[in-house]
């Protein structure tokens, strides 16, 4: 039976939480245990994949086609263990769930309530794969006192009820404000968060307390007195230059040994920390700089883009060299020539996206990144708009474009090299879709095979493999029917699906290093375990920095 660790949080919101989550969890790893970690989200959207990036950040993609949180890309970054679809749910989810169950009958005709129907199922999904791990730790999303979660809260409360004494524990993130004016750490809106969740029946057996400046050992005691914990399970937290200096920040301040001492775990097994020494090493000591323009259409939001920005990193440490990334509007390039903009970059990204807004410019980055032979990845979107710009400026079809963009119409604007998906083999079976689906959960997700052609660039890249699995999400795809054409002009499709209907990666020839993939290979990339794609992209943008 795997002990649980519940992760709330106070305040306000954005303190952190998925990362400490995932920081914890690598300690654990660190001395031994094996961990799953969970995201329980309030908001009644079914998952986050019809939500806009600028509402929600970036959507993370499981191997087994789940759309879920941000937060449970931090955590397979920092544990290494591959996220499920019973790793994240929302309040929409299990509403829906109940009223399933509700219309079938599952219930025989009872008064259906969130107690204690809404929080048995919130419960039911915590305790999946209960006995497959030593520690399960849960973040609930959201601050204690909103209205939308207070399900979830009463779900743990019981949930640590039901469980054997010793089982169960909750750890607190809260804020500390700094009074200039006073010159002074105010700890009331801690206390009162506390109170909040003590009288919902929830006692912190931890804290996490988020400062920008030094707590003064005094407040830590108060802080202690007034909530009722001991004072070596308040944990400061501070600001860090880099996420990947959290596992050895928190380690340092006795966040894994008030863990460990509230489960009554003694002797506590020793961490192996050198992983973590490493990565810090890495970040620490680069030893040059290369610069990276990323070309997109959610650039105001970084979140938008948070596993590419965290691959980038991840490929930087692996060819010691920092990576310096700037967001680039691709709406700029519809107005003005690309060439001031990104001359100075030795590497351009063009990522995914939804929808026609900035597509020409970035069609035009990777016009310029194919004539200026400057190293270029584009991704799902940006894969699809190579080719379109291929099609457009190397074998002329002055009006290709991509159905996405003409659906919506009524009125065929483009001659379509990128069709909407129909159907594609998954396993055993065929899935099928039309464009009259439903958004949500519709494209083709998770994870896909492709068949890499022999002596290909890519190949190279993944040591040789002639087969790769990757994440995918989309629902539209390039049309074969061009290949042979654009073939013939240097850009080869160097990889397939294993029926070799649909295209998974394009490479020009005569490039230092030009592809496109249509997956996402940014959602498997670790600090201790790198993208392939990413690490030899920076490689590559390493050469061009050398040779400028």
């Amino acid at each position: 039976m795997a002990r649980y660790v519940f992760i709330t949080g106070g305040v306000v919101s954005s303190l952190g939480k998925g990362l400490t989550s995932a920081a914890l969890g690598a300690l654990l790893q660190a001395r031994g245990f094996s961990v799953r970690l969970r995201k329980l989200d309030p908001y009644l959207n079914v998952d986050p994949g019809t939500m806009s990036p600028f509402e929600h950040g970036e959507v993370f993609v499981t191997d087994d086609g789940a759309e879920t949180d941000l937060d449970l890309g931090h955590y397979e970054r920092f544990t290494g263990v591959a996220a499920r679809a019973t790793d994240s749910v929302s309040s929409g989810r299990i509403y829906s769930n109940v009223l399933e169950k509700e219309r079938r009958g599952d219930y025989l005709g009872k008064t259906i309530q969130v107690i204690p129907h809404v929080t048995n199922e919130i419960k039911d999904f915590i305790a999946i794969g209960d006995d497959e791990v030593d520690f399960m730790l849960c973040e609930i999303g959201g601050t204690v006192g909103d209205i939308e979660a207070l399900p979830f809260f009463e779900a743990i409360r019981q949930f640590s009820q039901e469980r054997p004494r010793g089982e169960c524990i909750f750890m607190h993130l809260t804020l500390l404000p700094y009074l200039a004016a006073s010159g002074e750490l105010k700890t009331k809106p801690t206390q009162h968060s506390v109170k909040e969740l003590r009288s919902i029946g929830i006692a912190p057996d931890v804290l996490v307390c988020r400062s920008e400046h030094p707590i003064p050992e005094k407040e830590r005691e108060k802080i202690a007195l007034f909530c009722n914990v001991r004072l070596d399970a308040v944990i400061p937290a501070y600001d860090l230059k880099s996420i990947y200096e959290a596992p050895m920040a928190y380690h340092n301040v006795g966040l894994d040994q008030a863990v460990l001492d509230a489960f009554q775990i003694s002797p506590a097994p020793k961490p192996d920390l050198s992983r973590w020494v490493d990565v810090q090493d890495r970040i620490h000591n680069a030893e040059g700089e290369v610069k990276v323009a990323i070309v997109g259409k959610y650039v105001q939001l970084e979140d938008a883009y948070k596993s590419i920005r965290e691959a980038l990193t991840h490929g930087g440490m692996a060819n010691r060299v920092k990576v310096s990334v700037e967001w680039v509007d691709a709406e700029i390039f519809e107005r003005e020539d690309p060439a001031p903009w990104l001359e100075g970059f030795h590497a351009i990204l063009v990522p995914g996206g939804f929808g026609e807004r900035g597509t020409e410019g970035k069609i035009r980055a990777a016009q310029f990144a194919r004539e200026r032979k400057i190293p270029y990845l584009g991704i799902c979107l940006g894969m699809q708009l190579a080719v379109i710009e291929a099609a457009r400026n190397m074998i002329g079809i002055d009006d290709a474009g991509s159905e996405e963009f003409d659906h919506d119409t009524g009125k065929k604007r483009f001659t379509p090299v990128v069709y909407h998906l129909k159907e594609w083999v998954r396993g055993n079976y065929t899935e099928k879709r039309s464009a009259s689906d439903d958004k949500g959960g519709t494209m083709r997700l998770g994870a896909y095979t492709a068949v890499l052609a022999e002596g290909s660039k890519v190949s190279q890249i993944y040591g040789g493999a002639t087969e790769i699995e990757e994440r995918h999400r989309h629902r539209y795809e390039v049309d074969i029917r061009y290949r042979e054409a654009l073939e013939a002009k240097g850009l080869k499709f160097s990889g397939m699906s294993p029926d070799g209907r649909l295209p998974e990666i394009v490479e020009w020839e005569d490039h230092p290093w030009f592809i496109g993939v249509q997956f996402h290979p940014e959602l498997k990339s670790k600090p201790f375990a790198p993208a392939p794609l990413f690490a030899d992209f920076v490689r590559a943008a390493k050469d061009i920095e050398r040779l400028v």
